[in-house]
Parts: C-alpha cells; sequence; structure tokens
C-alpha cells in the first residue's frame, strides 16, 4: 500500500513569497490546486525547493499546516525533515510523529557540510528510522551535500530498518542507480530526484520522480511519467523531449528560481525569493519565457493519456 502512495510523480513544491518577504499563502493554495488539477500523485512540502533552510520553526509549521489542510486528503502530502545536526532533526522528527500529523511519509535528506563518513551516513539515518513512526524516504544530492550516499549504504539502510522506504536519487550516476535497483529488497523505492535524468531511471526500475520542473507543469510532467511507468516509452519520450530545454533552464541559475519564474510567467505565485537567493536574471528569464511560448504552441501535439 505504501509502495503505491509513491508511484508516480511527487512535487517539491516551491514556497510563495509576497515583495515584504513573508510567505504568500493565498498563492501557495494557488499552487496546491494548479499541482492537484494536474494530476500529481503526492506533494512534498518544506524541501530545498521550498527553501526551507531559510524558514524559522514558526513558519515551517505554519506551511505544513498550510498545505495540509489545503491538500485535505486528495493526494498523500510529505514533510521535508533534514538537516546536518542528528540531534535537531531527532527533535522534530518526534514533534511530528507526536503531532500525529496526517503525513504519508517524512524526506530527509543526507546531512550537508559536515560531509560524515558512509558509517557518520549510516548511523545518522539508523537514529532517524528507530524515533519515526512514519515511512522515510532518504535523498542523496551530493551536488548539494557535499557527500554521496553509495549502492552500499542505501542498500544496508534498506535491509535493515522497515520504515526506509524509499531512496530519491539525485547524485546522476546512472550505474549508482542501476546498482541500488538491482540488489534492493522488492518494496524498497528508487525516485529520481532529478527532473531530466526521470525517464531513464524509470527505464531501468525507478518507480517515479519527486519533480521541481512540475510545480509549472504538473499535468504534462505527470503524463509522462504515467507513460513511462505503462512501458509507454515512445509517448514519455515525446512529452520529454517537449520539456527538455524548460527543464534545463529551471537550473542554470539555481533551484528554485527557474521554477518560481516559470509560475509567476503563469501568473500563479510573484517572482520572489528569499536570500541568498535570487530570481533569474534577465537573459535566463527571457529565454525561459521564449521556451514556455514555444511548449505552448506544441501542446496539443503531445501524447494525451487514453
Amino acid at each position: 500500500m505504501v509502495k503505491k502512495l509513491f508511484m508516480g510523480t511527487g512535487v517539491a513544491v516551491v514556497t510563495p513569497f509576497r515583495e515584504d518577504d513573508s510567505i504568500d499563502f493565498v498563492s501557495m493554495g494557488k499552487v496546491i490546486e494548479h499541482l492537484i488539477a494536474g494530476k500529481v500523485e503526492y506533494i512534498v512540502a518544506l524541501g530545498t525547493t521550498g527553501e526551507s533552510v531559510t524558514l524559522n520553526f514558526e513558519e515551517k509549521c505554519a506551511v505544513i499546516n498550510f498545505v495540509l489542510e489545503a491538500v485535505n486528503g486528495r493526494v498523500p502530502v510529505v514533510m521535508g525533515i533534514g538537516g546536518n545536526n542528528t540531534h535537531d532533526v531527532l527533535q522534530d522528527i518526534e514533534t511530528v510523529c507526536d503531532d500525529k500529523l496526517p503525513l504519508a511519509a517524512i524526506l530527509s535528506v543526507s546531512p550537508y557540510y559536515n560531509k560524515p563518513t558512509q558509517q557518520g551516513i549510516y548511523q545518522h539515518y539508523k537514529k532517524l528510522a528507530s524515533a519515526s513512526s512514519l515511512p522515510i524516504i532518504i535523498y542523496n544530492v551530493p551536488g548539494r551535500t557535499g557527500s554521496n550516499i553509495t549502492a552500499d549504504t542505501t542498500l544496508k539502510l534498506a535491509r535493515d530498518f522497515r520504515n526506509i522506504i524509499a531512496t530519491k536519487e539525485a547524485s546522476g550516476d546512472l550505474n549508482q542507480i542501476n546498482h541500488i535497483i538491482k540488489n534492493k529488497p522488492k518494496d524498497f523505492m528508487v525516485i529520481s530526484g532529478d527532473d531530466q535524468l526521470t525517464l531513464p531511471m524509470i527505464a531501468l526500475g525507478a518507480s517515479g520522480v519527486i519533480s521541481v520542473s512540475a510545480n509549472a507543469f504538473p499535468g504534462e510532467f505527470s503524463t509522462m511519467v504515467r507513460f513511462a511507468l505503462g512501458g509507454r516509452f515512445k509517448k514519455a519520450q515525446a512529452i520529454q523531449n517537449a520539456l527538455l530545454d524548460i527543464m534545463d533552464c529551471h537550473f542554470v541559475e539555481g533551484n528554485p528560481a527557474g521554477v518560481k519564474a516559470s509560475l509567476s510567467m503563469k501568473k500563479i505565485i510573484t517572482n520572489k525569493l528569499r536570500l541568498p537567493l535570487v530570481p533569474l536574471t534577465k537573459p535566463t528569464y527571457d529565454k525561459l519565457k521564449s521556451l514556455i511560448s514555444e511548449l505552448d504552441q506544441v501542446k496539443k501535439t503531445l501524447p494525451v493519456e487514453d
């Protein structure tokens, strides 16, 4: 049953801000309705794309409570809880579990900056698994954390802890991902953490994606993923090709600057980030705008679900 919850497209939802840096909950509600209308399978709040590291504790509580209320059980909700202080992460997980929030799982990024050894990473997740009554999704993103979770460490965690149910793999290393998929327990899921690699990862056996670009293009992205999971790769590839340049543009100046620009062009949110992140430069913004215009012109030619 848990496995079915995370098949398909999850979206690492943005946190919209007003010009005064306060959280724009009205726009957040619009984003959530946009995602659900686009038929995504689940929503991930307070991840990297949600600029969670710039939110204080009270703001994080307000965001997750708002998301849960707005979603109202229509799709599963995952909460990002991570950091490089194991003790603090444990406290946050215990608080969430004690409050019995209606969450489907916790997404927890590997400790960043400290650059722990593989044993340190294993012991970190062992502590989290022991403390959590909710399923845990590992998040491996070496480009941000400064250290990779190896295939051996991921597999050991998958085998040793029943509530560690998946890994969001954003290493970009398809060989590593292939080894995890080949040797993992049957019910352990591998989820793409790279929009551009979602299609090849599903071909290898991944269960779907936690996407950034799907914030702006939930219908197109989730359709692509469902085609791929159904083995209809030519149709999936047609949509992938239509989205590819936009996906590249979303990340060229860092995340979530690109996808927030796309959402602002769709008049869903204001193009506002919290420092130290800043909006796209004008050349990149203009390029993205042109790419979205091109996509709008070819949308009717893209494959649709029966």
